[in-house]
């Protein structure tokens, strides 16, 4: 073989060596000796692998408060038929597992090898672990993977975490041909990891374009490599999109059998799964924006930071000046020297067809126009939420009313309703807060949350009836026709358990 053949071979050598070094802790809590209280000895390799599954299922359950203690108690559980230790025992394996993916220090790990490629001696740096917050009440450091610990968990899978995205959605689709839901919504929650470890790789691509951009070359090298990103994310676009579609399809299907009714908790998944999938493609469109943000502006930032620090090195009078002074040239090679600094003609002219443009005629008037909105009038935007909010108050109490006197569904609610307080189901706020209890089934006690951050809701006096029990509303197939101005799906109505808060 020639040696450019294998320069072939060696180049990627210091990524595949750093796929390699992702497994040297693991490695060295093998060579750890640690015994249990009978002299069994305890396999160190295999509880750190456990230690990283329980830390990336953690992050999946998005669980940001996972420390030494809880890590312990993770391992007592899950190996006491085993191993006979106590519970400072467990803390010390613990503690030592921790130091090992992340070392007391606070530097990541480095690991020394023999680069092949360049023929010098290398090294390079990697963390498994990183802190995550301190609670200082109970003094407790709590940890998350990094992204190395990421990559370590899916390549004991078999698989680079680059399309653990892609591979995902394969799955996802699989699960649901198969009608595993349950399954599909942990598949879901996985990807939810993985779009975020994008996001923190692409943060980390912009600080690295605005750092590392010195030449052509580099420019062009990560000009190719957005592309490639930008491709890559429109295909997973893509790819949820029909996810989206078919999980739409599977839901309507399975109400068409009406296994909202008869399978009640496979009809819950797929609703589920419909939330989860919708909160993970937006946040999966926005980082599609960020590549888009990257390669247009980003980037083209960077390649204007190159061209202005090739102005500022450079020197007018030693490399203009001089030449023009110090050396005989001709009058043409002279205009050719100076032609890049000398301004562009620029002529100026009148069109005659401007006397045909759109003219703004106005007369001379005291009064001014107003291109704003209509104003509501006197009544304050916390006036009108004040009194929605009792509305949806005396709804929710007529309503708990109807339903302890044996109204179990809208349409005889409705008519109890219409006997007591003839009034109310002539009322716009009536079918609105009956959509929103249906939205939210099943609806507990408590505040809500809004998208603004203020403190009150609409529906928090109509909630706050319900005590510590939970209302449950399903919709029917018929259609109500109430008056001859509103109209309102059927639903039955379930309430389960508890006291009801007396107001």
């Amino acid at each position: 073989m020639e040696l450019n053949e294998f320069s072939d071979i060696t180049v990627g050598y210091r990524e595949r060596m750093r796929r390699l070094a992702l497994f040297d802790p693991i490695h060295e809590l093998d060579r750890k000796k640690v015994k249990d209280q009978q002299g069994q000895s305890i396999d160190m390799k295999g509880l750190g692998l456990l230690a990283l599954l329980f830390f990336f299922e953690q992050k999946i359950m998005r669980n940001h408060k996972v420390g030494k203690k809880n890590l312990a108690s993770f391992l007592q559980k899950l190996t006491g038929r085993l191993y006979i230790l106590d519970g400072n025992a467990f803390e010390e394996i613990a503690s030592t597992i921790i130091e090992t993916f992340r070392p007391t220090h606070g530097k990541k790990r480095s690991y020394a090898f023999y680069n092949w490629e360049t023929f010098k001696e290398d090294n390079l740096e990697y963390s498994l672990l990183k802190a995550k917050t301190f609670d200082s009440k109970t003094n407790t450091q709590f940890y998350t993977l990094d992204e190395d610990g990421l990559e370590l968990v899916f390549a004991t899978k078999e698989f680079y975490s680059e399309f653990q995205l892609s591979i995902n959605q394969l799955m996802l689709r699989k699960q649901l041909e198969k009608g595993e839901f349950r399954g599909a919504l942990r598949q879901i929650n996985e990807m939810r990891i993985d779009v975020e470890t994008l996001n923190e790789r692409m943060i980390k691509l912009r600080h690295e374009i605005q750092r590392s951009i010195v030449s052509e070359e580099t420019f062009d090298r990560y000009k190719q490599l957005l592309e490639d990103i930008h491709a890559r994310l429109e295909k997973e676009n893509e790819e949820f999109s029909e996810l989206r579609q078919f999980v739409k399809e599977t839901k309507d299907r399975l109400y068409e059998k009406d296994y909202h009714q008869k399978e009640k908790k496979t009809y819950a998944y797929v609703l589920e799964i419909t939330n989860q999938l919708e909160e993970v493609h937006y946040e999966h469109s926005k980082l599609l924006e960020q590549g888009i943000e990257l390669k247009n502006h980003t980037l083209k930032a960077a390649q204007e930071s190159l061209y202005y620090t090739g102005i500022d090195a450079f020197n007018f009078d030693q490399d203009i000046n001089a030449r023009v002074v110090g050396t005989p040239l001709p009058l043409e090679a002279m205009k050719g020297v100076l032609h890049p600094f000398l301004h562009v003609h620029q002529e100026q002219s009148w069109s005659p067809f401007t006397i045909f443009a759109e003219q703004n005629i106005r007369e001379d008037r005291e009064e001014k126009v107003d291109y704003g909105f209509m104003e509501l009038g006197n009544e304050t935007e916390n006036d009108y939420q004040e009194r929605l909010q009792k509305n949806y108050g005396y709804v929710m109490k007529m309503s708990l009313m109807a339903i302890e006197d044996g109204c179990l569904e809208l349409e005889g609610l409705i008519d109890y309703l219409g006997e007591k307080d003839e009034g109310l189901i002539h009322q716009r706020f009536f079918y609105d807060f009956w959509i929103i209890l249906h939205q939210r089934s099943p609806i507990v006690s408590g505040k809500i949350e809004t998208e603004d951050g203020e403190q009150n809701h609409s529906m928090d006096d109509a909630l706050a009836q319900l005590g510590n029990r939970t209302l449950r509303i399903n919709e029917r197939k018929e259609i109500l026709n109430v008056t001859e101005r509103f109209s309102i799906q059927n639903m039955d109505i379930y309430i389960e358990g508890g006291i009801a808060n007396e107001l």
